[in-house]
């Protein structure tokens, strides 16, 4: 029996082995899912330049990025006004989509994280309804004291108001349970919906085809007065979510054992709940509500390598970035001469998706993918 011990134990891996191999596994996963997603990112970016009713080729946009860096390589656009086109139109509508993309692939990891649930998602808190409301308010009532910028900023505070307020709400002797605030979601949401219907109701045609088409999504006409405008709250946002990402690990043990570790569990949700609104409430006040991307990203790569918030949130931005730029691409050059709502074509992709993930989450008993 000793020497039968013996060479069992002489040929077979120990734990520590076997937990190291894994962890290589892990490790080789994700440096090639970064890679991957970066390499991706970069050629879309190229690509998507250089689509539209005037093309220009992946040299040539290279070469005015390199020009502008003041790098006298590459060749510049044969196009008279194709270096106008790129600077003026494309880019930023280019870099709005990556931001909005990474807020929302950031935000779904982090509800995700918070509650518990692969399947949770931006919208469990009221963010894009509540910005809807704010963006209807102002629509239908021609309020303009900002100018262009006023419905977005009115979306972006009401999205930030109805957050807090569902967090209040779920509030109770100090303490937030995630089953209440998602019940209050529910409830607000319903609330915000009818708010909808009701500035629907009184406003004009104009006022009817505006909201319709906000609410679909959409990125035309983004300017870089706009992403100036985005970008701040979005870069807050994105480096709060990577301050949170070690005590969402520690939190996926249980509420308790987290406790014990030192983290304070109530004030850890009101700030990711805080970060999802500063992500979520700018990417839809200047986009429109785009679902989806959040919930099936972060879901998707969750997957892939793993539930580590210091890994998977980096991943998350990446790929949510990815999946709008091509959204977006796919909505401005699908049909000539006609600009796609973006909120349209991930609902039509994430829904199905989303089944899928429902139905793969319910035969593993809602156990972590």
């Amino acid at each position: 029996m000793a020497s039968t011990a013996t060479i069992s134990s002489a040929t077979s891996p120990s734990a520590s082995e076997a937990s190291a191999a894994t962890r290589g596994r892990v490790r080789t996963r994700t440096v090639l899912v970064f890679g991957g997603l970066t390499l991706a990112l970069v050629t879309a970016v190229i690509v998507a330049a250089g689509s539209g009713q005037l093309e220009v080729s992946p040299s040539e946009v290279i070469g005015s990025i390199l020009h502008r860096l003041g790098i006298d390589a590459g060749s510049m656009p044969s196009h008279p006004n194709g270096d106008a086109v790129l600077w003026d139109v494309r880019f930023p509508r280019v870099v709005m989509a990556l931001l909005v993309g990474s807020a929302l692939g950031v935000a779904g990891a982090l509800m995700q994280g918070v509650f518990g649930n692969p399947l949770a998602e931006p919208a469990v808190v009221g963010v894009s309804s509540g910005a809807a409301v704010g963006a209807c308010l102002v629509i239908v009532f021609k309020i303009t004291v900002l100018g262009t910028f006023t419905t977005p900023v009115a979306a972006f505070l009401a999205s930030l108001l109805t957050t807090l307020i569902v967090y209040g709400l779920s509030r109770s002797n100090g303490r937030t349970e995630v089953v209440t605030i998602v019940l209050m979601g529910i409830a607000v949401n319903a609330v915000s919906a009818g708010l909808i219907g009701f500035f629907v109701f009184l406003g004009d045609t104009q006022a009817r085809e505006q909201i319709v088409f906000w609410q679909l999504g959409s990125l035309n006409g983004i300017r870089w007065q706009a992403v100036a405008a985005v970008a701040p709250l979005m870069a807050v946002g994105l480096a709060g979510a990577g301050t949170v990402a070690r005590r969402l690990d520690l939190l996926a043990l249980g509420e308790r054992p987290a406790r014990h570790l030192g983290v304070n569990v109530e004030r850890l949700r009101l700030t990711t709940i805080v970060m999802v609104a500063l992500l979520v409430g700018p990417a839809v006040a200047f986009a429109g509500i785009i679902g989806f991307v959040g919930l099936v990203v972060a879901h998707l790569l969750r997957m892939v390598i793993g539930p580590s918030h210091p890994t998977l949130i980096p991943a998350s931005a990446l790929g949510g970035a990815l999946v709008l730029l091509l959204a977006d691409l796919f909505a401005r050059t699908a049909v000539d001469f006609a600009d796609l709502p973006i909120g349209m074509l991930t609902a039509l992709i994430g829904g199905p998706s989303f089944f899928w993930l429902l139905r793969r989450e319910r035969s593993r008993a809602g156990g972590w993918a």
